[in-house]
């Protein structure tokens, strides 16, 4: 096990190496000047000079990347050009929201595919199973914004459950409190978790009954195991290595796909973020903010790779 990690941890550190690599070249290498960009046409060139100078553009691309990535391997970043703040503080406070967000919606996610998927394939082929998958379908096809203001409408126009919009704060001193922030998320993370959901619940339905056809599954009914019996004992550990793939996937598209939710529920999340700095022309706060995506996408599926392990042990000793 302990080989089998040291692999997967050098992976990692390779891929973030070259997602910093790329996300660099692509932000700061690409034609044009970026303090122009920031600054607009009408810039006199003292300004761009210094803007420049404070970018750090008057110095070599090599010398540059050194810098931000030395920088960020201690926790040091860059002061956002727009909010006159360090970048890691403009991202902690918006994952104080996108990352309870994101867990949320992943538990709705979870609960709502395991349940429907397996209850489909225990009823393979009857009204049951039917009815699952073309819910699922329907949800699929649905888009998660289109889905968002369905769910304001209902429950905050009509209804008045929950505030349509915006974040009251984890504390009572920013005017919320835990349960005023959980209700916050409950409708984005709905909204999130639909479509996420109808996907995992098809992929959970077709990796279960692929393991009921397998011998020992028959093999284990023919000594007296009930249906269900069989499924919880067997199948379902077996059936979990393309549900933790597509899992996985799912998380960090979870993570990285909340900013067209996070607007329509004005949440000051990490989305908000980025769409905010994309409009602002804030490179400093988008760099740093996708390199922070992608490093998040390379650890879940870090993580992914070790539960694999964990769940099918033949794994490891491939590998080893």
């Amino acid at each position: 096990m302990l080989l089998f990690l040291l692999k997967r941890l050098a992976t990692l550190a390779a891929t973030l190496a070259v997602a910093s690599l790329i996300v660099f070249a692509v932000l700061e290498l690409l034609p044009g000047n970026a303090a122009q960009l920031i600054l607009g046409d009408t810039a006199t060139p003292e300004s761009l000079a210094a803007l420049e100078k404070k970018l750090g553009l008057d110095r070599p691309a090599a010398e540059r990347y050194a810098q931000w990535a030395g920088g960020l391997l201690q926790g040091r970043t860059a002061q956002s050009v727009s909010y006159n703040e360090a970048t890691a503080t403009l991202i902690a406070q918006r994952l104080q929201v996108t990352l309870p967000l994101a867990a949320m919606a992943m538990l709705l996610t979870v609960v709502l595919a395991l349940t429907l998927g397996v209850y489909a394939a225990a009823r393979h082929n009857r009204l049951a199973d039917v009815g699952v998958m073309a819910a699922s379908q329907i949800g699929i096809a649905i888009p998660n914004f289109w889905f968002a203001i369905l769910l304001i409408l209902l429950f905050a126009v009509n209804l008045q459950w929950v505030s349509a919009g915006g974040f009251p704060g984890w504390t009572e001193d920013d005017g919320g409190g835990l349960w005023e922030g959980v209700k916050a998320l409950i409708l984005p993370a709905v909204a999130l978790a639909v479509v996420q959901a109808a996907i995992l619940a098809r992929v959970t339905r077709s990796a279960v009954l692929e393991v009921m056809r397998e011998d020992f599954v028959r093999t284990a009914r023919a000594k007296g195991l009930t249906r269900g019996q069989a499924l919880r004992r067997h199948v379902l550990r077996n059936a979990m290595i393309p549900v933790l793939t597509v899992a996985g996937l799912q998380f960090a598209n979870l993570i990285t796909g909340t900013i067209v939710v996070e607007n329509v529920f004005v949440l000051p999340g990490l989305g908000r973020l980025i769409f905010q700095a994309i409009a602002n022309r804030d490179l400093v706060v988008v760099r740093d903010v996708v390199m922070l995506l992608a490093a998040l996408v390379v650890l879940v599926n870090f993580v992914v790779d070790v539960l694999y392990a964990v769940v099918d042990p033949r794994l490891r000793r491939h590998d080893a």
